[in-house]
């Protein structure tokens, strides 16, 4: 039995390190190139929206859609449809709007009406959230760090690849929220609360539908 046992570890232990050198290794090899949108410009988007709009959600969403399709070289990648559901994950539950998703980037409005808190999840990506309407508030402990990280409307919550955060909307609020990195490996983070707690297969179902679209219809593409 003993010798099962270390067996075992060994198997687990060899996979884990196999999995983050191969990380490593495709981390190394990705460059701008892949990318189709960047932080700066959306926050600028983000900005411009809110100074047309002020708290008015749909049409801010509204605007940074007609936008985003304006542009030649972001509206091939950019989804046709509009179709909201829910997500839970990390103990925090609110809608989303996937706006683009592929191996490398997503891009998303997600948001709630109603307040919602959890866990931000420790990603193989960066995460930025543009603040559109309401405030998000986070904390991550350390030494003599006793007060939040306050994010109004306007601002950025930079979440960076690697660091784990509890994260709090206390009422509306909604974001833009895009992903900068390796997309799958944040993917198990997004499905865990439905596959052992909440069960709404309807949900899974139409996530992967619209994830795995949107995935496949980008590489088709030629977007990574």
């Amino acid at each position: 039995m003993q010798d099962v046992r270390i067996w075992l570890v060994s198997i687990i232990v060899l996979i884990t390190a196999s999995m983050y050198g191969i990380y490593q290794a495709l981390d190394a090899g990705l460059m701008d190139k892949h990318y189709i949108f960047t932080p700066e410009k959306l926050h600028a988007l983000a900005l411009s929206s809110i100074e047309q709009h002020g708290n008015n959600t749909a049409d801010l969403v509204a605007t940074i859609i007609e936008t985003l399709r304006a542009d030649p070289n972001i509206a091939p990648y950019i989804s046709t449809e509009e179709e909201w559901m829910f997500n839970n994950a990390g103990g925090a539950m609110g809608a989303m709007y996937m706006i683009h998703c592929s191996l490398t980037e997503y891009l998303l409005i997600f948001g709630t009406a109603i307040g919602t808190e959890g866990h931000s999840g420790r990603h193989t990506a960066d995460d930025y959230f543009h603040i559109i309407q309401g405030t998000q508030v986070a904390y991550l402990p350390g030494p003599g760090n006793y007060e939040p990280e306050v994010y109004p409307q306007g601002s950025v919550h930079h979440l960076k690849r690697g660091v784990v955060k509890q994260y709090k909307m206390d009422s509306s609020c909604f974001a833009l929220e895009y992903a900068r990195g390796w997309i799958p490996g944040m993917m198990l983070f997004g499905y865990m609360d439905g596959l052992t707690s909440t069960m709404d297969w309807g949900t899974l179902i139409a996530t992967t539908r619209r994830t795995g679209g949107e995935i496949i219809g980008n590489l088709l593409k030629g977007k990574i």
